[in-house]
């Protein structure tokens, strides 16, 4: 899926806009652990893929910037867990 991401740093969010709807990665920064908190594809534009293009967004960040992630939110750890070369990012 070709999705536009954008980075809020200050709102710790990465957010994508589709068909006028937003979905969104939440995080939380704590020296070098990025904590990703919520992962938010409302239903109207569930199903594409939205949601694994924004949690990989997030960890090709976080690899970047050499953090180190907790995947809290159930759908990034199962991301992590399904993409085994991420999985070095988990702290």
């Amino acid at each position: 899926m070709d999705t536009s991401i954008q980075h809020d740093p200050n709102a710790h969010r990465f957010n994508t806009v589709v068909d006028g709807v937003t979905g969104h990665v939440e995080y939380e920064l704590t020296g070098d652990f990025m904590t990703i908190t919520h992962t938010i594809v409302p239903s109207e534009i569930g199903g594409r893929g939205i949601a694994g293009a924004l949690v990989k967004a997030a960890l090709d960040h976080a690899r970047d910037q050499r953090w180190k992630v907790v995947p809290q939110c159930s759908y990034a750890d199962t991301w992590m867990r399904r993409h085994p070369d991420y999985e070095d990012l988990r702290a």
